[in-house]
């Protein structure tokens, strides 16, 4: 009989082949990755930086296709756990994903934002499971800095 063993998300993020940054991305100005706020860590705006350096840069639906962008959305989830693992030192003290707000750098007819961000909250569903369901909002911006394609905040609740 086979057992079913609850994992750690950081198993899991190893079963699905994602591998985290030693440290998460460096701000780009004068403020801090994540703020612990009682059990409210927000998590400021991150980009897709991979793990290589490389800053995925261009506007949806000109630069970019809307699958690449979707992909550049799961590069920034990986950002977000980073600093969560940063923050905490375990990924297990997240007790659930409030919110995310998403933005993508588009052309101004482009409308399928909700498309896009679902690269970073489906990651976040696989890795922490109900506790990453949140509450989101998405929006197509006019540019976002140093070009990137995505950027998307968070706020996570966590354990005492």
């Amino acid at each position: 009989m086979k057992t079913n063993i609850i994992s750690t998300p950081e198993e899991r993020m190893d079963e699905l082949g994602y591998k985290l940054p030693s440290l998460p991305p460096v701000p780009i100005g004068n403020f801090i990755n994540a703020k612990r706020v009682g059990n409210l860590i927000y998590i400021s705006g991150q980009g897709p930086l991979t793990l290589s350096g490389e800053l995925k840069k261009g506007k949806v639906g000109q630069d970019v296709t809307e699958e690449e962008a979707i992909e550049h959305a799961e590069i920034v989830a990986i950002n977000i756990i980073a600093s969560l693992k940063h923050e905490l030192g375990s990924l297990s003290k997240v007790k659930g994903f409030v919110k995310l707000f998403g933005m993508v750098n588009s052309v101004p007819l482009f409308e399928n934002h909700p498309s896009i961000i679902n690269g970073c909250s489906n990651l976040l569903c696989k890795v922490f499971g109900d506790k990453g369901v949140h509450t989101r909002s998405a929006i197509g911006v006019g540019s976002l800095p140093n070009n990137i394609t995505v950027e998307i905040e968070a706020i996570v609740e966590v354990v005492d």
